[in-house]
């Protein structure tokens, strides 16, 4: 019996939640997709099965510490298992092929990357494997916050050598799920075992920034001796909130992936067998480490999904003890987060339902009642409400928005959805910039309107709203505000909605890092570094080497319209202009007139002007001066050619088109250029 097994090996008396059911659909032989919560005893149900089954269970995983860490374990256990890494030394790697000529290893752990190797197909098509197991298989989403390419290979895998799949995760939600049966199962419909995303132990709680990094060292020094993981958007962070926390008496370490490898391996180390380490890191750190007793998960800087702020606090409290999250926001994460998402090169689609997710991320930290519920509700589950977050510890004053809302929304509206948060405020507090008066935008009549709050607090209004997904940023007009179906509503007065006073807060003062652009411009200036990205990748070049930042810059605030208004552009030379213009002005625009390239090659000079005005008066005289003539028209490059040469005479002019098309265009043509 399995169970027995479970005792034998493993040391439990008892499975877990849910441990039972997959563990016997697969030793039955069936495809499984099992999603349990972090720390729910996942491994346990691929690795108890390999001990029933004949053959080998190959586990892709996707970190060489985790199967490394998994592997020992297992070893120490006294079950024969082996990795194959880039990690290993050649000892290992001997062992490992050993053992499978032998038939007596259970459980392969192989990175996904692997899969590509035309030998490791072969090796694998040759070993009598009763199942793969996939962990982390949320990797396989191209939609998702930790996607995988090599993850898109184990379904065709799976075919090849003809096993049944199991496949975990703890972090997918519906849409997901379905990414994940379509990827890895093919037709193939699997038991499905979802045992919820609740960790009951672990507390949460959010605070808008307010002298950051004073909130961090608060909340260590109140749980000194404590392990915990601190999460920062940056690398030099790290270093600087690690020496603070040594400074005020911490065991404190950093970790980023700018660290030399053997130092990373160090850290990590330190991190599994030290008590009370505090490891100060950036997402690089944690998803391989199966420490117990993490006391504690802070972000420092607003996490980029709701999927990763839900992988990352489920690092804390896995031995089943209380632990406690703090995750510290403001505006400046957020319009970092928008960015990374405009910047990146997904299509648009999938850029618009990445912001859809960063506007979930921020309605769970401008939550009204309580806050797993609001996770949770994410994911899929319900729950009614938790006791262990710090909204259901201290509700928050909420107070009705609905007029500050709509005020917003009409601000959106009246401006055609065209504009960003930062000329929206502007408007509605009243201040007649250029932007706004160019536009005639103190004319609108939410013109002032909103005089009774300041600048930071209406940015709380409209962090509010993103949270409510009442507005998104508009892709396709550079992070423009659009409103989504649930603002109607509200917008039309049927509907009332809630706000939390707390987070409309002013900011407490800092010095600002001066930004490049204007607000306004921030979300093309990211499209445009985008797109150089793009193209400098292609040429295997940096980036500078398109394009300087100080000429996206121009391109941002002059946003120029064809290729005459791009060849004026500071550092935009022909070349350039003939390589990256067309791929430029169609981020800016939307899209590109295609010129005739003798029209082209005269971008941004005089004769093209005089070209333009040569083409339109011959189509004025096509048919003749009155119409009704036999039609008559010059080339493109017969035009260039006369632009170029500006012939002065009637002469000139018949060597240039000849005697029937000077006859028709000679005298208007040459009044264009003598005017």
């Amino acid at each position: 019996m399995p169970k027995d097994l479970l005792k034998l090996v493993f040391g439990h008396d008892h499975y877990r939640n849910g441990q039972s059911e997959i563990v016997d659909a697969i030793i039955a032989g069936k495809d499984v997709l099992a999603i349990m919560p972090t720390g729910g005893g996942k491994s346990l149900c691929f690795q108890l099965p390999a001990l029933k089954l004949d053959g080998v269970v190959l586990v892709v995983s996707p970190l060489i510490a985790l199967m490394r860490d998994q592997v020992a374990a297992l070893k120490a256990l006294g079950v024969n298992a082996g990795a194959l890494t880039s990690g290993n030394t050649d000892d290992e790697t001997d062992d490992v092929f050993n053992a499978l000529e032998e038939g007596n290893l259970k459980l392969l752990y192989i990175a996904p990357e692997r899969l590509a190797n035309l030998g490791t197909q072969r090796m694998l098509s040759k070993l009598s494997i009763s199942f793969i197991a996939v962990d982390e298989a949320h990797c396989v989403s191209q939609w998702g916050h930790d996607f995988r390419p090599d993850y898109l290979r184990i379904g065709e895998l799976r075919k090849l050598l003809n096993v049944p799949l199991a496949a975990f995760t703890a972090t997918a939600d519906p849409e997901t799920q379905v990414e994940i049966k379509d990827r890895l199962f093919d037709s193939n419909d699997p038991e499905i075992f979802l045992h919820g995303f609740d960790r009951p132990n672990i507390h949460l709680s959010f605070s808008v920034k307010n002298s950051p990094r004073q909130q961090v060292l608060s909340f260590v020094e109140a749980r000194k001796g404590q392990s915990g993981i601190i999460y920062c958007g940056s690398r030099a962070k790290c270093e600087t909130i690690a020496q603070a926390l040594r400074q005020a008496g911490h065991a404190a370490i950093h970790y980023h992936a700018g660290m030399d490898a053997d130092d990373r391996r160090i850290s990590e180390r330190r991190f599994q067998l030290e008590d009370g380490l505090i490891v100060v890191a950036t997402v690089a750190f944690g998803m391989g480490i199966d420490k117990p007793d993490i006391r504690y998960v802070i972000h420092a800087d607003l996490p980029k999904s709701i999927e990763s702020y839900y992988q990352e606090i489920g690092r804390a409290g896995r031995d089943g003890e209380a632990a406690e999250t703090m995750t510290l926001y403001g505006a400046d994460d957020i319009r970092l987060r928008r960015s990374q998402i405009d910047e990146g090169l997904a299509q648009n689609d999938r850029k618009q339902a990445d912001h859809g997710r960063l506007n979930a991320l921020l309605g769970l930290a401008e939550s009204r009642r309580c806050r797993r519920r609001v996770l949770l509700r994410y994911f899929g589950d319900e729950i009614e409400t938790c006791k262990n977050c710090d909204l259901c510890d201290s509700p928050p004053i909420l107070f009705d928005g609905t007029k500050h809302v709509r005020m917003a929304l009409s601000a959106i509206l009246r401006t055609e959805e065209r504009f960003g948060a930062g000329h929206l405020i502007d408007i509605l507090l009243g201040k007649l910039t250029d932007k706004v008066k160019q536009n005639g935008h103190d004319q609108l009549p939410t013109f002032g309107v909103g005089k009774e709050y300041s600048k930071s607090e209406w940015q709380g209004i409209f962090r509010q709203m993103m949270g409510y997904d009442l507005i998104r940023p508009d892709i396709e007009r550079f992070g423009a505000f659009r409103m989504t179906h649930t603002a109607r509503p509200i917008l039309r007065d049927e509907q009332k909605i809630e706000l939390r006073k707390d987070t409309i807060i002013k900011e407490a003062r800092k010095t600002k890092v001066k930004s490049l652009v204007a607000e306004e411009d921030e979300t093309l200036f990211s499209a445009l570094k985008s797109k150089r990205r793009s193209l400098a990748e292609a040429l295997n070049a940096p980036a500078y080497v398109v394009f300087a930042d100080a000429v996206l810059i121009e391109m941002s605030k002059s946003r120029p319209e064809n290729l005459d208004d791009f060849s004026k552009l500071s550092g935009v030379g022909a070349v350039k202009l003939e390589r990256y213009g067309k791929a430029f002005l169609e981020v800016i625009n939307g899209e590109f007139v295609e010129q005739h390239p003798s029209r082209r090659r005269l971008a941004g000079k005089n004769t093209g002007k005089v070209f333009d005005q040569l083409q339109a008066k011959q189509l004025e005289l096509m048919h003749g001066a009155y119409g009704h003539d036999k039609p008559l028209v010059c080339s493109a490059s017969s035009l260039a050619k006369f632009a170029e040469s500006k012939p002065r005479d009637m002469d000139a002019i018949k060597r240039l088109l000849g005697e029937k098309k000077a006859e028709r265009f000679g005298a208007a043509f040459l009044k264009i250029l003598t005017d």
